[in-house]
Formats: structure tokens, sequence, C-alpha cells
């Protein structure tokens, strides 16, 4: 894990061995994480919206597309800068069963 400042993340091992003591985060780092935090606060709000209006398709349609378009832009992260926490990876087909027991503690 590299550090700067306040701030530390993870380089490849070619990414870690050009890092100088004093270099600071790319700017390129930056905009891909902002990316990434607006899709998936835009997965949040879809989930909790799910859970009161389960048969909204088209909410369904926008989740699915958001949860894809998380997973490109953490892949293309994660290439570039190394590992993040998975979130919004798993889709819905037909039903939201989020909200649906058994939970996994249940099982």
């Amino acid at each position: 894990m590299a550090h700067f400042g306040q701030h530390s993340f993870h380089l490849t091992r070619k990414e870690a061995k050009n890092v100088k003591k004093n270099e600071t985060i790319p700017a390129e780092y930056y905009e891909m994480m902002e990316k990434i935090q607006a899709i998936d606060f835009t997965l949040v709000e879809l989930t909790l919206y799910l859970d009161t209006h389960p048969e909204d398709s088209y909410a369904l349609e926008q989740f699915n597309s958001f949860a894809e378009l998380s997973h490109q832009h953490k892949r293309q992260f994660e290439e570039k800068f190394g590992p993040l926490m998975q979130f919004g990876r798993s889709f819905v087909w037909n039903e939201w069963s989020w909200n649906s027991p058994p939970w996994p503690w249940q099982v």
C-alpha cells in the first residue's frame, strides 16, 4: 500500500516501482474514484427504493444497468491502481428479492 499524505491506495508492483517518495496521487485516481462513488451512490439509492417498490421494473432495469457500470469502472480502476471493495456486482433478474428472507445469516 502506498501512502501520500493522508491518503493511501494500492499500486501494482510495476507502478509501485515508479512512484517517488514525494510524488502525489495522479488526478486520474481521483477522477475514476469519483465516478465509482457516484455510481455506487446511485446503487444505494436504488436499493432503498426497491426495498419499498419491488415490482418497479424500470427501477430493476436501472439497478442492473448501474451494477454493470459499477463493475466496469471498478475493473478499470483495479487494473490501474489495485483492488477495491465491491458493491453492486449482483444482478436482479425478474423480481427484487434482496429484502426477502432467508438472509445469509439465517441460513
